[in-house]
């Protein structure tokens, strides 16, 4: 899957470690992204990151996404940690768009970054307006929407967490 994908995308090195980011809101409160790790097609779980949105108010899934990918890359080219060989974003062009002009900020350019979008499962690449032309039955897709499903997973869990905390802490202070 790792070799379809490559050449799908045509990628100069093996996709070994993806990291993957998906947003989640409820009508813009307790907004949240999850990060999740594969490396050789599998999940490192020690790897996934969760973050909660800091400087993004409402509805705003480009902006959100352009936060938290700045803030994790940032983070690891100060520390001198290894980057992925491929970042997949869930959504479309425009998540992507946000994605790609944060890492160009942080002069990673090298890395190869994508978006997946949920409506007809289409891949993204930058500078292009036109999805990827990669079979729907592809191993390579497969992955793409194993490791995309994971992160939507994630996100999806710590908003669910961080509302109830949220709800929780209301109901305190009204007794």
């Amino acid at each position: 899957a790792l070799k379809e994908l490559r050449n799908a995308l045509s990628m100069k090195v093996l996709p070994r470690r993806i990291e993957a980011f998906d947003n989640s809101n409820l009508q813009g409160t307790s907004s949240v992204a999850g990060m999740v790790c594969f490396v050789d097609g599998r999940p490192l779980k020690k790897e996934f990151r969760k973050f909660h949105i800091k400087t993004v108010a409402g509805i705003d899934d480009f902006e959100s996404m352009r936060e938290i990918i700045f803030r994790r890359y940032s983070r690891l080219k100060n520390k001198k940690k290894s980057l992925p060989d491929l970042i997949l974003i869930d959504g479309g062009k425009g998540q992507l768009s946000a994605a790609k002009s944060s890492l160009e900020k942080l002069g990673l350019n090298q890395i190869a970054v994508i978006g997946l979008a949920k409506k007809l499962e289409e891949v993204f690449v930058p500078n292009s307006s036109e999805p990827q032309n990669i079979s729907k039955t592809s191993r390579a897709l497969c992955l793409l929407r194993k490791i995309r499903e994971e992160a939507h997973r994630l996100a999806f869990t710590l908003h669910r967490q961080k509302r109830n905390m949220r709800f929780f802490d209301s109901f305190l202070k009204k007794v």
